[in-house]
């Protein structure tokens, strides 16, 4: 508070002239960056499609392949051996290439890798592209 000469008492207005200097800086710092941030940008949005696509032919049923802790394959629910696999892969691959089937993968925790390995490794070769795991 600042003491007035008249004599009266202690003068009770507040000095506003440091607030009109910030927000003046304030106003000169928003006027200069306006105008950077008004660059365009580009988006691609999606249009209006007269003639809807075609409907999508229903997926086959999935197969559920299992790997136990003994490392032995189960194609939905039938053993199956490692050698064979790629090419029972390869058979369900060829059926209908654009609409495959998903293979959903059940591995033990207590599984080798290796047999994991050569599971996927049948499931690249014969081409799948719909894979999955199924986690507990």
């Amino acid at each position: 508070m600042a003491f007035s000469s008249g004599g009266k008492g202690p003068m009770a207005d507040i000095n506003v002239t440091p607030l009109v200097d910030v927000m003046l800086v304030l106003l000169i710092i928003f006027i200069v960056t306006a105008p950077i941030a008004t660059f365009p940008i580009d988006v691609n949005l999606p249009q209006r499609v007269i003639n809807p696509p075609p409907q999508l032919k229903e997926p086959p049923p999935p197969i559920d392949l299992r790997i136990d802790a003994t490392g032995t394959v189960f194609w939905n629910n039938g053993q199956i051996a490692v050698s064979e696999l790629q090419d029972r892969m390869i058979e369900e691959v060829q059926r209908d290439p654009t609409n495959q089937p998903e293979l959903r993968i059940d591995t033990n925790p207590d599984a080798e890798y290796d047999v994991m390995a050569k599971v996927l490794a049948a499931a690249k070769n014969a081409q799948m592209v719909k894979i999955g795991f199924v986690q507990d």
